[in-house]
This record gives C-alpha cells, sequence and structure tokens, in this order.
C-alpha cells in the first residue's frame, strides 16, 4: 500500500467543502481528530490508513453546523469517488472506511476495532461544541480512560489548532479560514 498523502485529498475536500474552515466541523477539528485517531490506534491495533482518512473525510460533507443526519453517509459516497484517484485502500480496509464515515454520528458501537477507533477519534473531540466525551458513548478501553478524555476534552474545548494544519496540511486558518 502506497503511504497516505493527506494534502491532496485535503484540497479535494476544501474544493466544495460548504462551511467555514474554521467552523465546529472544520480543519481544525480534522486534524484533532486525525491526532485522536494516532494515538489510539497505536493502542487499539486499529488500520491507520482507515482512522486517518476517516479524519478528514468524515464531516467533509456537511451542509451546516447543526443537524445534517445525512452528512455521514454523503461522506461514505465522496471516499468512494476519491479511491483510486487521490488514495488507495484495498477492498476490506475501503469498507471499514466507509461504515465509519456512514455510521459515526447514528451508531453506538460496531464490532471491528478500526470502526470503532474511528468514532472513538470523533467522539473525544466532543468539547469543541461543550460536551464532555462520556466513557458510555465511546467503543474502546483506551478512548475510555480517564486521562484520555482529559487529554483530548481539554484540547477540544481551547479550540486547539494542532500544528500539523499548517506544518503537514500548509493551511494556515488565519489568513484562509475565516470564510472561502
Amino acid at each position: 500500500m502506497t503511504p497516505l498523502n493527506i494534502p491532496p485529498i485535503l484540497r479535494a475536500v476544501l474544493d466544495d467543502y460548504s462551511l467555514p474552515w474554521d467552523g465546529d466541523h472544520g480543519v481544525a477539528h480534522w486534524a484533532r481528530v486525525l491526532e485522536n485517531g494516532r494515538r489510539l490506534a497505536g493502542e487499539t491495533g486499529a488500520l491507520i490508513e482507515v482512522v486517518e482518512l476517516f479524519a478528514v473525510l468524515h464531516d467533509s460533507r456537511r451542509l451546516n453546523e447543526f443537524t445534517d443526519p445525512e452528512h455521514g453517509p454523503r461522506a461514505a459516497e465522496f471516499a468512494k469517488a476519491l479511491r483510486g484517484r487521490l488514495f488507495e485502500l484495498p477492498d476490506p480496509e475501503f469498507e471499514l472506511l466507509h461504515r465509519a464515515c456512514a455510521g459515526h454520528t447514528h451508531e453506538r458501537t460496531h464490532p471491528d476495532v478500526t470502526v470503532r477507533t474511528c468514532w472513538d477519534s470523533d467522539r473525544l473531540d466532543l468539547g469543541r461544541v461543550g460536551i464532555t466525551p462520556h466513557p458510555q458513548f465511546l467503543c474502546t478501553e483506551a478512548a475510555r480512560r480517564p486521562e484520555t478524555i482529559r487529554w483530548a476534552d481539554g484540547r477540544a474545548e481551547m479550540g486547539l489548532v494542532p500544528a500539523l494544519v499548517e506544518s503537514e496540511w500548509g493551511i494556515d486558518l488565519n489568513r484562509r479560514g475565516r470564510t472561502r
């Protein structure tokens, strides 16, 4: 498998992204979800390529910051459109990505640890909208640990913009993020 090259995927996402880049479901959120996912995957054994793709795609097709129950399925279909052009994943791994994106807002858990890790990486970032993640709603032991919740929730509550947004992704939210 070819190493994942996230910046071209982000360019494709942001070309049609209808919300502010610095919004509750925007670039900084995706980066925190990515860092949450990398941290969790190291313990859960989740497939890192799927976790990383989920981070940048799961909210990519939101139409508003509030209620949009179909954004996950739209993101899953968008992933299908990008596969083969901007990233490669074997069928079993792609099915996990598709399922993780499609079900991330309305499903509680899943038998596969990669899907559970994806969902936990997103749920650990609920502090950005004033919700502290509750262990009961997390899928993996790694995410349920109090120290994991404190670490992730603190970053989310502060609205931390991970350094990778600028250093790896080349996005300056101060200059480009307010409006498109």
